[in-house]
């Protein structure tokens, strides 16, 4: 963020600046293209693959949390074309079915009649411009408490492995959801769990007391489109309650760190339920 470029719009507040800095930070955690809408720092709606950009931002609008949605900051990590600079401005919300505001669209570049394109969607909309650079590169997060500061380094490794702990196995569309999903859990206010199904995130629980509420939230913004698809939680799951609650939705993989003194009675209820569980080894946890 510190090398932005605005090229339209009122100026930065400091939740703007915090808001588009945790949007930027999802899509870039993706090699491929990715489009994201962020609210209050944690995705409300993503989309990732190989597909077009205004294809994946109507994808992560119409199959996410598109309430959550309006006001939002939306994020890409290519270069905005013309197509989705069109799409910004013209598809309309699933609820209302008025066009969607947002306070901020942030992408790596803008093609020249795109850029000027989304200039016309309004006068207020900040239009940012800023580098990938290297987006896993080790780096410290600093934070202020009362009286002092925490520093730690920030959580940028895609290093992960996941080890099947089930009876049944994943599919080969199973495991690319999950590595979608368990790259968006790591961006979600813990306690995270994210659904997802075809590449886009359909449920997002965040920032709950306890895992099986995050899981519950899930469920019911996803409603039928969870059957089939995959749930991450951003560390381990204490009671086998939450893969009961993502079963009971329809997913049909569940993934956690592991390392639970209860890890059996979990994998016991994926076995019970016919659903795959996977433990990464990996907390994201993020507070």
């Amino acid at each position: 963020m510190g090398a932005m470029q605005q090229h339209h719009g009122k100026g930065m507040s400091y939740v703007n600046f915090l808001d588009a800095d945790a949007a930027f930070n999802v899509v870039c955690d993706f090699e491929g293209p990715a489009v994201a809408i962020i609210k209050h720092t944690n995705p409300a709606c993503l989309a990732a693959g190989d597909a077009p950009l205004a294809r994946l931002y109507e994808r992560a609008l119409t199959e996410g949390d598109f309430v959550s949605a309006y006001g939002g900051i939306v994020a890409v990590n290519r270069i905005v074309d013309m197509d989705l600079a069109v799409a910004l401005r013209d598809v309309l919300s699933p609820e209302s079915g008025v066009r969607m505001f947002y306070e901020i669209v942030i992408a790596p570049g803008y093609e020249p009649d795109a850029l000027d394109h989304l200039k016309k969607k309004s006068k207020d909309i900040r239009i940012l411009e800023a580098p990938i650079g290297d987006p896993h590169r080790e780096r410290l997060e600093v934070r202020g408490v009362r009286g002092g500061m925490l520093v730690e380094t920030a959580d940028v490794s895609l290093d992960t492995r996941f080890d099947v702990v089930s009876e049944r196995q994943p599919t080969k569309q199973e495991m690319a959801d999950l590595q979608i999903a368990w790259r968006v859990c790591k961006h979600v206010k813990s306690n995270a769990v994210a659904f997802v199904k075809d590449g886009v995130l359909i449920g997002m629980g965040a920032g709950q007391p306890n895992r099986v509420g995050s899981a519950e939230i899930c469920k019911a913004q996803a409603g039928e489109r969870a059957r089939g698809a995959v749930a991450a939680t951003d560390a381990l799951i204490p009671f086998p309650d939450t893969v009961e609650v993502c079963a009971s939705a329809g997913c049909t993989v569940v993934a956690h760190t592991g390392g639970s003194i209860r890890d059996d009675e979990s994998v016991a209820a994926a076995n019970r339920l016919g659903v795959t569980l996977i433990v990464t080894g990996v907390r994201h946890f993020r507070h």
